[in-house]
């Protein structure tokens, strides 16, 4: 039997609210277009040789009730007006034979922004580690970046994240980001 390897990858995100938390999830994952899926959540290895696709190429690719490897972030909420955020990072390295690395966060209280650059930024710190990249961790995200970039070891860095604010009324509110497999 031959290693299940993802051949292609593609991101999405969704947000859902719902008087139910768990009708909110599904509501978010319907947002994000994968709800028809059984989601298996892996670790966050990007596969050497892996090609992106656009979403809705990706979404295209998926059959009611196909089990979907993911890396997906959630976060939920029922306070009114509570931030929550979902994020998900890549970072692929220059050399297509080595593996690249996906992050995820689950958070409160952070900005679309500062949710995109802080899973950019640990996708990226991940891989430049792996690739013995020195840079100081406690410098900040853009500086690191610099450095990242002018080892030109790390070639492409990405972030896709869903950011809502608790319903008003107290109903809950769910955000998703994913990175989707697919295999074929």
């Amino acid at each position: 039997m031959l290693p299940l390897v993802p051949t292609k990858i593609f991101f999405t995100h969704g947000v859902g609210i719902h008087r139910h938390n768990l009708e909110s999830f599904e509501a978010a994952l319907r947002d994000a277009g994968i709800a028809q899926c059984n989601l298996v959540k892996v670790s966050s290895i990007y596969p050497p040789g892996c090609k992106m696709v656009p979403r809705k190429q990706g979404l295209a690719k998926l059959i009611p009730g196909q089990i979907a490897f993911c890396v997906m972030a959630e976060t939920r909420t029922n306070e009114p007006n509570r931030l929550v955020s979902a994020g998900i990072g890549l970072a692929i390295p220059a050399k297509g034979d080595q593996f690249g690395y996906i992050s995820e966060h689950h958070g409160y209280g952070m900005t679309e922004k500062r949710t995109a650059d802080f899973v950019e930024d640990m996708a990226a710190s991940m891989l430049a580690t792996t690739l013995g990249i020195e840079f100081d961790p406690e410098a900040a995200y853009d500086a690191r970046r610099e450095v990242y970039k002018m080892s030109g070891q790390i070639v492409h860095t990405r972030a896709v994240v869903q950011t809502a604010e608790g319903d008003k009324n107290g109903k809950w509110t769910t955000v998703v980001a994913a990175a989707i497999f697919l295999f074929d």
